[in-house]
């Protein structure tokens, strides 16, 4: 009877969950349309990436559970910042760079919305990396899908101006320590995940399958930006982006409707 009554409880908790996850995708899906016509696009970049961290949260409460998930989401919100604080007064481990003035609230000189950004993304790409493959090796997938988001990050968010480097560097004026770096802490973020959410797997035959699609969503909306959409258009981070996160994607999608 108890059993029975935690179900009826849990599956419309779930439905909730993952609908606050569908409304939020939708919402940032707009809010990128709108961005990438916008003359000012930076004064919607903190409501996209909180919305992108909604979304991400709620298809991750669907599956994992809410308690779990936000202190999942709590722990990659607060590595993130850690690293990015120390980060802009060390240059480890992305190198040397600064933040610019234009996106706040800052709490010691890094803004808050990056480490929603870190949280965000970081679920998603555990999402991802769930169902591509089981136990440790989810470490190593997701730091490698997370990472790769980087690849369409970095020139967006250098050619905006929200941040700067102090050495020009080789991909598209980015350092590639950068990436060495977004690695590093991109494990970080995977084994924290591990950790509070690869319990999870143990009662769910697959992972939310929501998670996928918001890393799948980024990935192409990022495609078709650097495509076609910002100007100038720049083919070799549409590429590079689009191929590195596309290939996670499919590799998900493709685990996913096997399951």
């Amino acid at each position: 009877m108890s059993e029975t009554r935690s179900a009826r409880v849990t599956i419309p908790r779930a439905q909730t969950a993952r609908a606050v996850g569908l409304a939020a995708l939708a919402a940032m899906v707009a809010l990128q349309v709108a961005s990438g016509i916008s003359t000012e696009p930076v004064r919607l970049t903190g409501i996209v990436v909180a919305v992108l961290a909604v979304s991400a949260i709620g298809f991750a409460a669907a599956g994992w559970g809410t308690r779990r998930t936000l202190a999942a989401f709590g722990a990659v919100v607060a590595a993130g910042y850690a690293a990015e604080a120390v980060g802009v007064r060390t240059g480890f481990p992305f190198g040397e760079y600064h933040y610019t003035g234009l996106l706040w609230p800052q709490l010691g000189g890094v803004p808050v919305v990056v480490a929603l950004a870190w949280g965000g993304m970081g679920l998603a790409a555990y999402g991802v990396a769930a169902a591509v493959t089981t136990g440790g090796a989810r470490i190593a997938v997701g730091a490698l899908a997370l990472t790769a988001w980087d690849l369409f990050l970095d020139p967006q968010m250098v050619g905006l101006g929200l941040w700067t480097w102090a050495v020009h560097g080789g991909y598209r004026g980015i350092p590639l320590t950068n990436f060495a770096g977004w690695l590093l802490v991109s494990a970080l973020v995977m084994l924290l995940l591990e950790r509070i959410l690869g319990g999870g797997q143990s009662h769910q035959a697959r992972p939310p399958r929501g998670l996928a699609g918001v890393y799948t969503t980024m990935a192409v909306m990022e495609t078709v930006g650097f495509a076609a959409v910002f100007q100038p258009p720049d083919p070799l981070v549409a590429a590079a982006g689009g191929m590195s996160m596309g290939a996670f994607a499919a590799l998900a999608w493709r685990r996913l409707w096997r399951k």
